[in-house]
This record gives C-alpha cells, structure tokens and sequence, in this order.
C-alpha cells in the first residue's frame, strides 16, 4: 500500500467523523429550532387569549407548586417579552442551521473528492 493511498485513507476517516460530528450539530439545532416553535405557538395562544379577557379578569401564574395572582398588564407584558424573546432565537438557531447546512454539504463534497482520488489510487494498482 502506498503512502498516498494510506494518507488519502486517514484524510477519509478524518473526513468522515467531522462529517458525522457535523450531522449531529444539525440535528440538534433541529431540534431545538422545533422546541421553540413549540414554545412560540404556546405563547402566542396565551396572547390570543388575554385578548378575549375583560380587564378586570383574575390571572394566575404559576411559581414552583403555588398558584400567584398576577396583574392583567404584567402578564401581558410578560407574554409579549417572551415572545419576542423566543423570536430571537428562533432567528439565531435559523442562522445556526443555515451554517450548519453549508459546512455539512461542503465537507460531504470533500468526502466525494476524497473517495474519487482513493478509488483513483486503488484503480492504478
């Protein structure tokens, strides 16, 4: 076995698991980018409903095991921080997932022209 075809081989492992470690990053960002969507679709039903209550309406909020009475105006402010909040980094993991997206298909077109100049290698034997 040549040096070539060995270093093309190591290229080709170490390729492959940044490849690999690359996938995951994306899957997680996935995710994510769908766990605060949940949240987001959440929040903005809370916000529908403030919107159908009167303003002298009880609200309760939950802390931990107690259940606290909460002024309408400071539960809507709440809601939309929060909604905001989650929009930003709906807009953040987007970007992320953009990223993501172009090193993983830049590396897998590493991973091809690895895979060819091996082959080619192999092919000369």
């Amino acid at each position: 076995m040549s040096a070539t075809v060995t270093a093309l081989q190591r290229k080709l492992e170490t390729d492959s698991a940044a490849y690999q470690t690359l996938q995951k990053d994306y899957a997680k960002a996935v995710e994510s980018r769908q766990r605060l969507d949940s949240q987001l679709q959440e929040n903005k039903l809370v916000q529908d409903e403030f919107k159908l209550l009167k303003d002298d309406a009880n609200i309760y909020k939950l802390i931990g095991p107690v259940l606290t009475k909460q002024d309408k105006a400071e539960a809507v402010t709440n809601v939309d921080k929060r909604i905001d909040f989650i929009q930003a980094e709906i807009d953040r993991v987007e970007k992320q997932l953009k990223d993501l997206q172009e090193k993983t298909e830049k590396k897998r077109m590493e991973l091809v022209q690895t895979q060819t100049a091996l082959q080619q290698q192999s092919a000369k034997k």
